[in-house]
């Protein structure tokens, strides 16, 4: 097995879900496998399409394979069935979140795409902020800084315009029952700490661990205090922030289509799942 690759039993953790191979006239149907390990060695070195190894296959099958799992939404199927499992063995915490964001510098090879399709914004998730043009990616994590959702938005916008469709976007599924969406207590930096925010928690009955600003929301609605022993663990998201720029092909946005880079997140999301429930035997 070569770095970046998926072990033997990470792949069994996935294989069944794959798509059945399909017919194609004349040639022979690229392995499932060796295309994902593809998927994997592209996101971790933030290589070009074109410069894939050969041993992936051509790289057109690739991104292909890639554009169309993207479309037919195998990637959430995966992480749910990853997360349904994490969850299961206890390996997701429920007491703590933590929310953040992030800001991508879009390279310019991500300029002048077109508009594809009802899921793609207009503005491609680009906007130009103090760090240049860019993306910014909305992060929630547990309190290990297991990443458990995103969303994206331009570079300019404040954490707050997402916090609640960030939020939302968490959802694990249980055993039985509806599936998980929020946790006892959510940890954030000052950049939360805002009457709507703070509204949107009570309602939800979720305990805000976020530090006042001062001189700027002492008042009706805004706690004056918070738990610093659980304010502390708020840097699981850092670390997680940290690992997920690691991963090359985030790090720096090349990808046209917003879509495209959010398909991109979840394989980075599902690379760590994967290392989570089995991880990879030292070299």
């Amino acid at each position: 097995m070569r770095r970046h690759e998926l072990t033997d039993a990470q792949w069994e953790l996935i294989a069944d879900l794959m798509p059945r191979p399909g017919r194609r006239g004349g040639g022979r149907w690229r392995d499932h496998r060796q295309v994902v390990n593809g998927l994997m060695w592209k996101l971790a070195t933030g290589a070009q399409w074109r410069d894939l190894p050969e041993r992936y296959g051509p790289w057109q099958t690739v991104y292909e394979r890639f554009s169309r799992w993207r479309r037919e939404g195998l990637f959430d199927r995966l992480l749910d069935r990853l997360r349904l499992k994490l969850n299961a063995e206890g390996l997701i915490d429920l007491d703590l979140w933590c929310i953040d964001s992030t800001s991508i510098r879009a390279s310019r090879s991500a300029a002048g795409a077109c508009k594809k399709g009802p899921e793609e914004p207009e503005h491609h998730a680009l906007g130009l902020s103090r760090g240049g043009i860019g993306t910014k990616i909305h992060l929630v994590t547990d309190g290990d800084g297991l990443p458990l959702a995103f969303t994206l938005t331009p570079g300019q916008r404040h954490e707050l315009t997402a916090f609640e469709r960030t939020l939302k976007a968490v959802r694990l599924p249980g055993l039985r029952g509806r599936p998980r969406t929020r946790p006892k207590h959510l940890a954030g930096d000052k950049a939360y700490s805002y009457r709507p925010v703070f509204a949107h928690l009570r309602r939800r009955r979720i305990k805000a661990v976020i530090p006042p600003r001062k001189g700027g929301n002492i008042g009706k609605g805004c706690p004056r205090i918070f738990d610093p022993d659980l304010y502390r663990r708020r840097n699981a998201i850092e670390r997680c922030v940290g690992w997920l720029k690691g991963c090359r092909s985030i790090a720096t946005l090349h990808e046209k289509l917003a879509i495209n880079f959010a398909a991109m997140v979840k394989l980075a999301f599902l690379r760590q799942y994967l290392r989570v429930l089995r991880p990879p035997e030292p070299t």
